[in-house]
């Protein structure tokens, strides 16, 4: 009997993004009106069988990635860092850091596939410095230079023992769209959103130079659960 409660929270606590709401309703219109007109001009044919099974296969990844699971991070937040999305570690490098730090810092970035889930989590409980939004190219989301020059937007995070984590979301070659939920000067904790990335691109997250990192390269990580580093 508990494990059939434990079932159904889960299945409660997935549920869509509002990013998707008009995608997906102004999607699914234009796919109904199109298998429409094909039913009336060829009614079930092999085309129109086609074309449903094709774009049923559509609309369901995209489903897939508008998802919004209701996540909470169990455990002690104080210097951990999580996962900020759902994805595959791509980079795990010391780098110059010269628009805010000017310095060494340590680069965690994780790409997020079409069939990732898309909502971003803030990494570290503490409070947002600045939001800054910077237009730029689309390259694919994956190469090195995509972390300066693709669009991205900046989050700086203080923790509460004041260490500053930079969080970028970027753009890649497909998604064209960031939206950032983070607000200057306010209070964040892990498990809240701190935005959405629209079809696939990837997150960058920069810690001080000897925080101890708890990811391998090409390892799948979960948003808000998997842990990546530990500040010292």
């Amino acid at each position: 009997m508990g494990e059939k409660i434990k079932k159904i929270k889960r299945i409660k606590d997935i549920r869509l993004h509002r990013e998707g709401t008009n995608t997906l309703l102004y999607t699914g219109i234009a796919i109904a009106m199109v298998g429409a007109l094909i039913w009336y001009l060829s009614g079930p044919s092999i085309l129109f069988k086609a074309y449903i099974c094709l774009f049923a296969i559509l609309y369901g990844i995209m489903i897939n990635f508008f998802r919004c699971p209701v996540r909470y991070f169990n455990g002690e937040t104080e210097n951990i860092v999580v996962a900020p999305a759902d994805g595959k570690v791509v980079v795990i490098e010391e780098v110059e850091e010269d628009e805010y730090f000017h310095d060494k810092r340590l680069m965690i970035s994780i790409f997020m596939s079409l069939f990732n889930v898309h909502a971003n989590w803030f990494p570290v409980d503490g409070r947002v410095k600045f939001v800054r939004h910077q237009n730029g190219n689309f390259h694919k989301a994956w190469l090195p230079k995509a972390s300066e020059e693709n669009e991205h937007a900046d989050i700086m995070l203080e923790t509460d023992n004041g260490k500053e984590i930079l969080c970028r979301q970027i753009a890649g070659a497909v998604a064209r769209r960031i939206v950032t939920y983070a607000k200057d000067d306010e209070d964040c904790y892990i498990d809240e959103h701190l935005g959405f990335i629209k079809f696939g691109s990837r997150v960058d997250v920069y810690l001080p130079l000897g925080t101890e990192v708890c990811v391998t390269m090409g390892q799948s990580t979960t948003g808000d659960q998997t842990v990546i580093a530990r500040l010292k």
